[in-house]
């Protein structure tokens, strides 16, 4: 698979194929996600849009991060309550996390077998499984 290289260029186009109007502030946004290629939480999505020109909200950046998740332009991974990152890989994948660091990694979807889903209740299809494996670094006790 060929990387894709993003810039503030083509942000406006990838913005229109998934249905959202590429206002400056919705560039800058996906910049920030898409040119580092990592797992951001909102806070650092935002220090990163504001170093520049300190004019998006708090409110805008999350307004917008739920719209790309909306649109599957991105994925919102939710380690617990209080830890969501925002992912701009949305091929299957799962994660790897370090509760020590709190950095988030991707693991290959080819790199798991799932052997079995508990039965669904009537009326519902599976839409995806998300796995974290939650890791710490050896010598340090939990």
């Amino acid at each position: 698979m060929r990387l894709q290289i993003y810039n503030r260029d083509n942000m406006a186009e990838l913005l229109r194929q998934h249905g959202i109007n590429p206002t400056h502030q919705r560039i800058e946004i996906a910049h920030a996600l898409f040119s580092k290629q990592e797992h951001l939480s909102a806070d650092q999505i935002l220090a990163i849009v504001n170093t520049k020109h300190s004019e998006t909200s708090k409110a805008t950046v999350y307004n917008t991060l739920n719209l790309f998740v909306e649109r599957k332009l991105i994925r919102e991974v939710i380690v617990d309550p209080s830890k969501v990152f925002y992912d701009p890989n949305t091929h299957e994948h799962h994660h790897f996390y370090d509760v020590v660091s709190g950095q988030l990694t991707d693991i290959d979807a080819a790199d798991f077998k799932i052997s079995g889903l508990p039965k669904l209740p009537a009326g519902v299809i599976t839409e995806g499984i998300d796995i974290i494996v939650r890791i710490r670094p050896q010598a340090i006790a939990a």
